[in-house]
């Protein structure tokens, strides 16, 4: 069986970056073991990386670059199309993950963002919570 091919929303990615031990370190290890293939484009990494750069992280430029080394190495980057069909979403930051998922032909889209999670029944591609996807794995004991 193939890798699941997931498209995690910036504070799915970033708990997993920065809280190793809580409850979505398992993602890190699971990207880092080849038991899931996270997808990145362009929007969705600049996301994350201003994210890493909001003064009440408190991260200086090497921790800033320490993270995303944790994370961008084990992306696939996903070049996504202009004008494609997704949901509308309450949030508008929302929408480039909506597309880099419909555009990867990802598994799942991962998020705890309640606008996001109400889409799940009007998008293609499922949209979980982390824990969810994470039974669909089968627990994944990677830490």
């Amino acid at each position: 069986m193939s890798r699941p091919r997931t498209v995690p929303d910036t504070n799915v990615a970033l708990s997993a970056l920065l809280f190793r031990t809580g409850s979505l370190g398992w993602l890190r290890g699971a990207r880092q073991v080849d038991a899931i293939l996270s997808l990145t484009s362009r929007d969705t990494a600049a996301e994350l990386i201003a994210v890493l750069s909001y003064p009440k992280l408190r991260l200086d430029a090497a921790e800033r670059d320490e993270l995303l080394g944790n994370f961008l190495p084990w992306c696939e980057v996903v070049a996504v199309p202009a004008g494609l069909a997704v949901p509308d979403c309450r949030d508008p930051l929302n929408r480039p993950f909506l597309e880099l998922a419909l555009a990867a032909g990802a598994n799942a889209l991962l998020s705890g963002d309640r606008d996001m999670l109400d889409l799940a029944g009007a998008f293609t591609v499922p949209i979980l919570p982390p824990a969810a996807f994470r039974i669909r794995l089968g627990g994944v004991a990677v830490a």
